[in-house]
């Protein structure tokens, strides 16, 4: 698995309070949450934005689903 980082404040899902929480509630770690279940996840390079950042850049969307570069 490649290491997963926000694009927008450059953390990882451990450190990032929403994905400790969800993966609380679904008994797996952030980052197999952000895996598993993270819309904005680029696979081939672990790329992702959190809630707060996909806010900030304008919450992008496309016909296919938007993912981060």
């Amino acid at each position: 698995m490649v290491d997963l980082i926000c694009i927008g404040c450059n953390k990882k899902p451990e450190e990032i309070q929403e994905y400790i929480d969800m993966g609380k509630e679904e008994n797996m770690t952030p980052s197999k949450y952000v895996w598993e279940k993270e819309g904005t996840l680029n696979r081939s390079n672990g790329h992702f934005t959190c809630t707060s950042c996909y806010i900030k850049i304008g919450m992008p969307s496309s016909s296919r689903g938007w993912v981060a570069p």
